[in-house]
Parts: C-alpha cells; sequence; structure tokens
C-alpha cells in the first residue's frame, strides 16, 4: 500500500490522515481523562496506548507507504518487546523491574501495550528530530533517543505511581525524581538512540505527498509534553517530576515549538 493508494477528499486530504488524525484526537481527549482517575484507570491508560500507537501506523502508512509502516512496526514494537523481555527477565539494560500485572495481556512476560507504546512515540519522536535536524542526518538517532528518553522522565513515575510496574532497587535516581534509578534512564537512552537509528533507515524521510501532512506527529509529541509538565505539576502531586522533565525533554520540545511557529509566520506572510 502506498499514499498514492488513498483518494484526496474535497479538500486534497487523504482519509487516511482523516483517521489518522480522530485516532490521535481521540486519544488526547482520553489522556484528558488521567487528572481525573488517578493518573489513569488501567482500561484508560492502554486505550491511550492503542489509539495513539494506531494514529501512528495509519500517519505513516498514509504519508510515507506500507513498507514503512512495517518497518515502524517491526522496529519500534518489535525492539521494544524485544528490549523489554530481556529487561524483565535479566535486569539489562533498565535494572531490575516488574510488572504487577495490571496492564492487560502479556507476551514474553510483557504486557503487549508496552511495545505499543514504544511505538506511539518514537514514531513522533523521529520526525520532531528530523525537524531539528534538517539535513545533518547523523544527528537525528541522537535528537530522537534523547526526546523519547526524556519522555520516560514524566512516564515511568506515573506508572509506578499507578502501580504497573515496581523497581527492585531505585537508588541512586534523578533529583526529583525519586523510585526510578538512574540505570533505567541510561538503558532508555541506549535502547531509543538504536532504535531510532534503525528507524531513520527504515521509515521513509519524506511524506510522499507535496504538502507538509507530519503536523499530527508533532501536534502528538508536543501535547504529550505539555500535558505531562501539566499533570505532573498539578494533578499527579510530582511538581519535581514536572520540572525535571519539563527541562529535560524541553530541549527537544522547545525548539521545535519555535521551530513550528516560525514555519507558520513564514506560511503566513
Amino acid at each position: 500500500m502506498t499514499p498514492s493508494s488513498f483518494v484526496a477528499d474535497r479538500t486534497g486530504t487523504p482519509p487516511a490522515l482523516l483517521l489518522a488524525w480522530a485516532l490521535g484526537g481521540a486519544a488526547i481527549l482520553t489522556q484528558m481523562v488521567f487528572p481525573f482517575t488517578d493518573g489513569g484507570s488501567n482500561r484508560l491508560t492502554i486505550l491511550s496506548v492503542v489509539l495513539l500507537s494506531a494514529a501512528a501506523l495509519v500517519h505513516v502508512t498514509a504519508t510515507r507507504g506500507g513498507t514503512s509502516a512495517l518497518g515502524l512496526l517491526v522496529v519500534a514494537g518489535g525492539g521494544g518487546l524485544v528490549a523489554e523481555a530481556v529487561g524483565v527477565h535479566t535486569g539489562v539494560p533498565f535494572g531490575s523491574y516488574d510488572y504487577t500485572g495490571t496492564l492487560g495481556p502479556e507476551v514474553l512476560g510483557v504486557p503487549a501495550v508496552v511495545p505499543l507504546a514504544w511505538l506511539m512515540m518514537a514514531y513522533p519522536a523521529l520526525v520532531a528530530a528530523r525537524r531539528l535536524a534538517g539535513s545533518r542526518r547523523l544527528l537525528v538517532p541522537l535528537i530522537a533517543g534523547w526526546a523519547l528518553t526524556t519522555w520516560d522522565v514524566f512516564l515511568d513515575p506515573q506508572m509506578v505511581d499507578a502501580g504497573h510496574w515496581r523497581w527492585d532497587d531505585p537508588t541512586p535516581s534523578l533529583p526529583g525524581v525519586e523510585d526510578i534509578p538512574l540505570t533505567n534512564f541510561a538503558g532508555w537512552l541506549v535502547v531509543a538512540v538504536l532504535m531510532c537509528a534503525a528507524l531513520d533507515r527504515v521509515v521513509a524521510r519524506r511524506p510522499g505527498v507535496t504538502t507538509d501532512r507530519d503536523l499530527l506527529p508533532l501536534t502528538v509529541f508536543l501535547w504529550t509534553y505539555a500535558s505531562s509538565v501539566l499533570a505532573h505539576a498539578a494533578f499527579f502531586g510530582r511538581p519535581p517530576v514536572a520540572l525535571v522533565g519539563g527541562l529535560l525533554m524541553g530541549t527537544v520540545a522547545i525548539p521545535l515549538a519555535v521551530l513550528l511557529a516560525r514555519h507558520r509566520r513564514r506560511a503566513g506572510s
């Protein structure tokens, strides 16, 4: 399946892109409920991950073709599963941790939803990194890997507080991010950089359409950043996580937001 197989409507927007936006919008609406359910019920957590991962797969298929979508599924989904399975059974590379059985069916000792979480954010991180790196292709895996790792500064405390997994030895930890060991973030950085290096090879760099169609993954990335800062600061009782995560993930999110704002101003002038 290629981008040209999607017939555009009267506005020139392929129906598959409209579907991707609908899935992404539904996921964002689902996440808006999280603060009022003590960080998200199990069903809401799983639903938001499924919706965002589906949005990513539909979007990459619509804009870059089925081969890129398959590459995203294998590298991010399959790679995430392998990394988590090795991690939960050996403690390498993240540190020793255990899932508590609250996230639904498991594969190789890993909740099936967890590899989808890798996929749902690896794609926006890749697209964001490509925008920021421009022609400096060697920077893409580093920026994308850093973006994915710093997202986990928000994710891991939220999931630990919700009781979805626990760490055997959560020290030493990042200042302000108690209960999550530094080994976790070191492991994430290694896995994420390698994963994003592979994704940069298997996911086509430019959309197969003439206009900019990457607003959805970029919106998901910026929404995830802003909503995570707000949620931890105001609803989850973790203001230090909001500060630390805001600073770290902000090294990618803020320049990206500035870049997109400048692009919009130029397009409107």
